[in-house]
């Protein structure tokens, strides 16, 4: 899939030496950015980042191009906004400025694609395998979204200390919008995630005792997945969720309790906030407690409307995209001149040798994954076979029952006959004896 954009004169190649294209590294002009992603398929974190980045550059007379090897859903949203969206880097006719890197293998695709290309890599989690961040001399930058994240920049061998920077997850405001005042007392709950299916007991039996009358939830493992978010999010007084939907609900007008299957960090408070918020409202906050009906009882008996509104306040003020947006952009011109100023000492030799220990930090999983294959394939091919035998036996089965009711109808009968016949051998006898006498 591919939207074919009207490439104007900044989008001609930059694919030549650094030499050639250092006197373009001007604050002030347009830049291509091609952005990568895992998927461009579901309404997940990641994904939502780049979907928002990506039209706020673009309103910014910027030229975003999205690249992922899987595409939906947000792939469609961003055709609909006007942002191309490739499958293929065969398919771009340019070199992109800057690449934006999310996720390691698609960022190492577009890097060992645009070998003069300077590249920022953003790190948005600190377990997912997709999130590693990789070591390449064209990597000018590495940004995290919470402090959690940093920590894996720092102890990821080779990558140094001075080129990571921490920009805190973002809410559209002009989306996210506060249209309603708290009650006293919350009478409505949300559980806002994906991961959930349908609402946990300990939050259900915590919300029944402490009054609370309605209970949703939202999300993709729940069936009922919500494209705009920001048009139910009003509905609810209390909102069960984690990260960037903890922070929505929060720019929303919401209280929030932070928690998710891996546990409970609690209510956000103005005590709490900017901890948490360091912290992306993850899983790393969420350790705090075990999820259970006592400790979310415990946490909704915190609910206090005016620090909610206090809250919201703050995340309004300090989560904006807008002044997030023209970091990124900062970043990108930094990068440029970064790349600029240091490129040329980046020889082939050496892009290559790190290209070549990537592959190498690959192949275990690669390795593990066909090994995985080539058992579920044996295990699929030992199934087929026992299914084959069973059908077989319960064919015999079926006929050996048919063979033996068929005797047992013909025993059945026989005995019939016989004892149709025993009176009249009997009265024969009987003529016979009186006779004789």
């Amino acid at each position: 899939m591919s939207v074919p954009p009207p490439w104007g004169e900044c989008g001609r190649s930059w694919s030549k030496p650094v030499r050639e294209r250092k006197f373009m590294a001007d604050a002030g002009r347009p830049l291509r950015i091609l952005m990568t992603n895992n998927t461009l398929a579901s309404r997940a974190g990641s994904e939502l980042y780049l979907l928002d980045l990506a039209v706020a550059l673009m309103k910014k007379g910027h030229f975003p191009v999205a690249y992922s090897p899987e595409l939906g859903e947000v792939a469609e949203e961003l055709s609909k906004r006007t942002i191309p969206v490739i499958d293929d880097l065969r398919e771009m006719t340019v070199a992109p400025d800057v690449i934006h890197g999310q996720h390691h293998h698609e960022t190492m695709t577009a890097a060992l694609r645009y070998p003069h290309v300077p590249v920022v890599y953003i790190c948005h989690g600190w377990a997912p395998w997709q999130e590693a961040p990789p070591a390449y001399p064209t990597i000018m930058s590495y940004v995290a979204v919470d402090d959690l994240c940093r920590e894996r920049l720092l102890t990821t061998h080779g990558i140094s200390p001075q080129r990571i920077t921490t920009l805190y997850n973002f809410v559209d405001l002009q989306k996210f919008q506060r249209i309603r005042t708290l009650p006293d007392r919350p009478k409505s709950a949300l559980v806002f995630s994906n991961h959930a299916s349908e609402v946990s007991d300990a939050i259900r039996s915590a919300c029944e005792r402490c009054g609370i009358e309605r209970i949703d939830v939202v999300g993709i493992r729940s069936g009922n997945r919500v494209a705009h978010p920001e048009k139910i999010l009003a509905d609810y007084d209390i909102v069960f969720a984690k990260a960037r939907a903890a922070i929505e609900a929060m720019a929303s007008g919401c209280a929030v309790i932070v928690t998710d299957y891996a546990g409970l960090a609690g209510m956000v408070t103005t005590d709490n906030v900017d901890r948490l918020r360091g912290l992306n409202f993850g899983v790393r906050s969420m350790q705090a407690n075990v999820l259970t009906s006592e400790t979310v009882q415990r946490e909704l008996e915190r609910y206090d409307a005016r620090d909610a509104r206090h809250v919201t306040d703050r995340i309004r003020k300090d989560a904006d995209l807008d002044p997030v947006v023209d970091r990124w952009i900062s970043i990108y011109h930094q990068v440029e001149r970064t790349w600029a100023e240091t490129g040329e000492s980046v020889t082939d030799v050496r892009k290559l040798q790190a290209a070549s220990e990537y592959l190498r930090s690959l192949s275990p999983r690669l390795k593990s994954a066909i090994q995985n294959e080539q058992l579920r394939n044996a295990l699929e091919s030992e199934r087929n076979s026992l299914t084959r035998e069973v059908k077989d036996y319960r064919a015999r089965s079926e006929a050996l029952a048919a063979e033996m009711q068929a005797s047992a109808r013909g025993v059945v009968a026989s005995i019939k006959s016989s004892a149709l016949r025993a009176p009249a051998r009997f009265v024969q006898r009987y003529n016979q004896w009186f006779r004789k006498q």
